[in-house]
């Protein structure tokens, strides 16, 4: 008989959320009733339509046990808030500028490539994806690097299914990610002034083991919804243990390489910015310390409610991925 066992982040939804709210969410699930990838194509904007129907155990929940003491700060950060309150440079830096700037942005067609040092590059269509693996439902927390931090139930698939179909060659040391580069559609990649400064297309990176770990995620939702375009849409990478800036929207491009490939902050400002990213409150931001965080929940934005910061965001699990390197060293 095969016994299935929670895995070591498992975490029960009533321990992240008031019950009565949760099982409000599931019964409005159920009545939305399914609608699958096809019918996803009818938004170009990707905003709001459900990914669950009746079909529940479809998807699964997961995060990482907390201590009880910690438990009133899992509460889940409600979605006007996630999808009001977001870091993406491409439509403006300030945190109201997505949303107000990206409800024109088109992504279908999207094409998201998968190539280097595989066997089996391939392409993805924007519905097929919604199609490449069964979705599962991720409850985790996002920490930004600006010590605020929320926790969000994510719509997607593990990365490593994605590896697992490219077949990655032995040479392949590292994972490399890109954004989609529009400057018709983001102003913020055709002004300087209103995109940071950075030079684009965004980029990020993980080496190959961080992006097998089973804990790596591409969503394609949140919320039991397709992803806002401010949140990333159509797909975009959750890495729960590091910073938030790590977490790259709107990819076009997966490709394995054997070097260490160029991130954009790393980049921009290498000394306030490494290649890790590890959630550390130990090290502090030259500017400001990362030993506590702002949890946004129902409060404002700018409430009271901090916490103390745990290394790799809580996710002890992946430690053994660091052994004997300096973590202060290697930030």
């Amino acid at each position: 008989m095969l016994i299935k066992r929670p895995t070591s982040w498992t975490l029960k939804d009533n321990q992240v959320t008031d019950e009565k709210i949760y099982q409000q969410r599931r019964h409005l699930l159920k009545q939305m009733g399914f609608i699958g990838a096809g019918a996803l194509l009818a938004s170009h904007q990707a905003s709001g339509i459900s990914l669950f129907g009746d079909d529940e155990p479809r998807f699964q929940t997961h995060a990482l046990d907390y201590a009880e003491a910690q438990q009133q700060s899992q509460i889940l950060t409600p979605e006007a808030k996630v999808i009001g309150h977001n870091n993406f440079y491409e439509f403006g830096t300030d945190k109201s500028d997505p949303k107000a700037n990206a409800q024109a942005f088109q992504v279908d067609p999207w094409q998201l490539r998968v190539d280097g040092l595989v066997e089996t590059p391939f392409t993805l269509s924007f519905d097929e994806l919604f199609k490449f693996a069964p979705l599962q439902e991720r409850i985790y927390r996002l920490r930004c690097v600006e010590a605020w931090s929320m926790v969000i139930p994510w719509v997607g698939f593990s990365l490593n299914a994605l590896l697992n179909k490219a077949r990655p060659l032995s040479s392949g040391k590292y994972v490399a990610f890109e954004t989609l580069y529009d400057p018709k559609q983001m102003p913020g990649q055709s002004n300087p002034f209103r995109g940071g400064g950075i030079d684009y297309p965004y980029v990020e990176g993980l080496r190959i083991d961080e992006a097998a770990h089973p804990l790596s995620f591409l969503a394609v939702g949140l919320y039991g919804k397709s992803l806002p375009a401010q949140n990333g849409a159509p797909i975009r990478l959750v890495v729960p243990w590091k910073y938030g800036f790590k977490s790259i929207k709107s990819i076009v491009r997966i490709s394995v390489v054997d070097k260490q490939p160029p991130t954009t902050w790393n980049l921009l400002a290498a000394q306030e910015y490494g290649f890790y990213a590890n959630v550390n409150p130990k090290v502090d931001h030259p500017r400001w310390s990362q030993a506590r965080e702002r949890r946004i929940t129902t409060g404002g934005l700018f409430s009271s409610n901090r916490i103390d910061t745990q290394l790799f965001n809580g996710y002890d699990e992946v430690a053994s991925l660091y052994s004997g390197m300096d973590l202060r060293q290697h930030y």
